[in-house]
């Protein structure tokens, strides 16, 4: 059968090496997979198909530096999910049988306690076999955080199978935003992950290990390592086994373009994601293990695992272009490009200066400040009623009120632009049925943080004040004291940390101590994300597209707004529903198109005005190489795509959440008023775009900071600032 497309060149800046184990790593896991029923009998595998997908030629260019023993575990792992991937799909995938699927998932997180000692059930398949032995071979070495996160990573890529199980059922294609998510966790790579810290012996610090350049470095590596094996696995996937979860089939449904188009669009996203890796790897980690105050050691047990993560990159690459199991036809696998240097098959000088180059190039050379005129709208046709509260003219007075009594109206605002804002519109229509109180409380939080989102950029962005930046969000965070949320205001020194601090105390004050603690991880979160903005703004570096929307739902504060929505059903439903993969599309969806939507009517203020770097169309402008209307276009087929998630998960995902979480009537009279306040604030967010005095053409250069160069803002760590306004553009 001729190849679909032809494959592109990658991008593989670090040759392969292979381990001097690997004979013995072969010779063990053919053991093994006999002695656990994977191979003749099992109705899935013979010895051939063993052979020739060798797996332990994988391992052995994935981790060249271990040593026999941890290289044949860890080819033992790899067989074993391989297995349980064609076992699932014969068995569940291929007869559409979910609910014996998920019973079979049901039983594999027993074989894996964290606690070592205690005892598992008896195996009833090679599946359940083969996990409860790995488990037993592999936690004596690790620590107990290790084994929490590996298992949960190994949940991860089993449950999500039935994400893939219900796709193929409906004949659905996901959108790119949804795809690059589930990919990760059905896909594996986070798993792979883990069982790097294992074969390099460098466990990531506990300090470390939950921050974003070490999630940045372990999703990176997932995406590139996923959509590597889309483009080397589409004909077996797409044209043989009549799968749809492929990126290379997602992006030519998206972009309505050949197989050959989209797999170039692939190959590029998987480049940018490499690049993103290398750049968080070179300018984020350094700094985070500085900040940590991680001893040497520590410090060379995250080199050891992101340079763990690069050797899988190059020997996952090469060991595809060798698999049997792979469309690899035509590739010169043949060591005649580096003198004969073993492992260097895959670099070409085109993966290193061609492409891939000409993409980075376009993300640091972003020219700012260019005329692009108002900001282009395509018809949103959003299906969600709009409900305004009947309080929204006395929460506007009395927020604006608030906002000049707290001294927030003196720098970069002024009264009239903040009435001109009016975030009392917004709140209205994200709450309709608040009181007055509430409503006034709720303008005043997005006041708070509207103002913010000016002022960063602004104070600590033209300047590159990164070090101010750091020392402002540190002290905004000890204005909001967990344990009592009054005790902030004597903190509080700045307009901004007052302000913080008498909504922190009004909002976290009435809370139980476990609502009070997700408030707060919520404010670190968008706090933490407007840092990030700040160290792209000192790049002047364009993000990577999947990067931008990520960290575009904190920076937009979107979880800020939804946590506040949670806990008010946090009675009536089990803690875990908000934390199904279920939710999360639903939240990640109603959040990515609020962001987008921002984008679209902003793209004046931002990239004309200000200078930004931070919004989607000009993204997808720099991703794609296109121009502006090309890239609106592309922003809203993403927002009917995320809001056409948003349905289907209402539509086939949610009755079976209440199922699994056996939800009574009253739960589930609860989570439906939640997904009704999630479209409430959808509408009552595109209404406010359309009413505001800020994104229109005639708003976007009163309403951009002119206050500020006027006046200057005022305040310790700002006297850069005011110097910085005096040459802006």
């Amino acid at each position: 059968m001729p190849q679909p497309f032809v494959l592109p060149d990658f991008y593989v800046p670090y040759p392969a090496r292979l381990n001097p184990h690997v004979e013995a790593a072969r010779t063990h896991t053919r053991t093994w997979a006999r002695e656990m029923g994977m191979l003749e009998g099992s109705g899935i595998w013979e010895s051939h198909d063993l052979e020739s997908h060798d797996y332990a030629l994988l391992c052995a260019y994935t981790h060249p530096d271990c040593d026999a023993e941890a290289l044949s575990l860890v080819t033992d792992w790899y067989v074993w999910v391989f297995f349980f991937d064609d076992h699932f799909l014969e068995v569940f995938k291929r007869t559409q049988d979910r609910a014996a699927g998920k019973a079979y998932l049901d039983r594999l997180p027993l074989f894996m306690p964290l606690d070592p000692t205690a005892g598992v059930p008896e195996p009833t398949n090679p599946v359940e076999a083969g996990l409860a032995d790995l488990w037993r071979r592999t936690v004596p070495a690790m620590s107990a955080a290790w084994r929490e996160r590996f298992a949960e990573a190994t949940e991860a890529l089993l449950y999500e199978s039935l994400w893939e199980l219900d796709n193929i059922n409906e004949g659905r294609i996901a959108n790119p935003v949804e795809y690059i998510e589930m990919r990760r966790k059905v896909g594996g790579a986070p798993w792979s992950a883990g069982l790097v810290e294992y074969a390099a012996g460098a466990e990531v610090p506990e300090a470390v290990a939950g921050s974003r350049p070490l999630h940045v470095l372990r999703d990176t590596f997932s995406d590139a390592v996923h959509l590597r094996n889309d483009l080397f696995s589409y004909q077996r996937e797409v044209e043989d086994e009549g799968e749809n979860s492929n990126g290379v089939l997602v992006l030519e449904t998206f972009l309505g373009c050949t197989t050959q188009e989209a797999a170039e669009a692939v190959n590029d996203l998987l480049t940018s994601r490499l690049q993103q890796f290398e750049n968080t790897a070179l300018t984020e980690v350094p700094a985070l293990c500085l900040e940590k105050g991680l001893s040497p050691a520590e410090c060379a047990a995250v080199a050891a695992y992101a340079k763990g993560l690069q050797d899988w990159q190059s020997g996952g690459h090469e060991w595809h272009m060798r698999s049997s199991r792979y469309m690899n036809e035509g590739l010169d696998t043949g060591p005649s490009h580096l003198d004969g240097v073993l492992g260097t098959s895959a670099l070409d000088i085109r993966t290193l200066f061609g492409r891939p180059a000409a993409a980075r190039l376009r993300t640091l050379t972003h020219v700012p400040h260019q005329q692009v005129g108002p900001s282009l709208l395509p018809a949103i046709d959003l299906p969600y009623p709009l409900t305004l509260s009947p309080h929204h003219e006395e929460a506007k007075r009395l927020s604006v009120d608030w906002a000049e009594r707290m001294g927030l109206l003196d720098d970069i605002w002024d009264r009239p632009m903040c009435e001109g804002f009016d975030l009392a519109l917004c709140s209205a229509g994200l709450d309709p049925d608040a009181t007055l109180e509430e409503l006034e409380l709720s303008a005043e939080w997005l006041t708070w943080g509207t103002y913010g989102d000016d002022y960063y950029p602004l104070v600590f962005g033209k300047p590159r004040d990164l070090i101010g930046a750091k020392q402002s969000t540190e002290r905004f965070k000890s204005c909001m004291p967990v344990d009592d949320p009054a005790a902030g205001a004597a903190l509080a020194v700045s307009p901004m940390e007052r302000s913080l601090a008498d909504l922190w105390a009004r909002t976290a004050g009435p809370m139980g101590p476990e609502g009070r603690a997700q408030l707060r991880a919520a404010m670190d979160t968008m706090l933490d994300s407007w840092m990030w903005e700040l160290h792209n703004q000192a790049q002047h570096r364009v993000p990577d597209p999947v990067d931008y929307i990520e960290m575009r739902r904190k920076t937009f504060g979107s979880d800020l707004t939804m946590q506040l929505c949670r806990l008010r059903h946090a009675g009536a439903l089990p803690p875990g529903i908000f934390r199904s993969g279920a939710v999360r599309s639903l939240e990640n969806s109603a959040a990515d198109y609020a962001a987008l939507l921002n984008d679209l009517f902003s793209y004046q203020k931002e990239v004309e005005v200000e200078g930004e770097v931070h919004n989607g169309v000009l993204v997808l402008q720099t991703f794609f190489d296109c121009d502006y209307p090309t890239a609106v276009a592309m922003v809203d087929d993403l927002m009917r795509g995320r809001l056409r998630q948003f349905e289907h998960v209402k539509k086939h995902e949610l009755p079976m959440l209440y199922e699994d979480f056996a939800l009574n009537a009253e739960g589930r009279a609860a989570f439906e008023a939640y997904v009704r306040e999630l479209e409430d604030w959808l509408a009552g967010i595109l209404n406010w775009h359309r009413g505001v005095r800020r994104y229109g053409a005639e708003d976007v250069r009163s309403g951009s900071g002119t206050a500020l160069l006027r006046r200057g803002p005022t305040g310790i760590g700002t006297s850069a600032a005011r110097l910085a306004a005096l040459f802006a553009p």
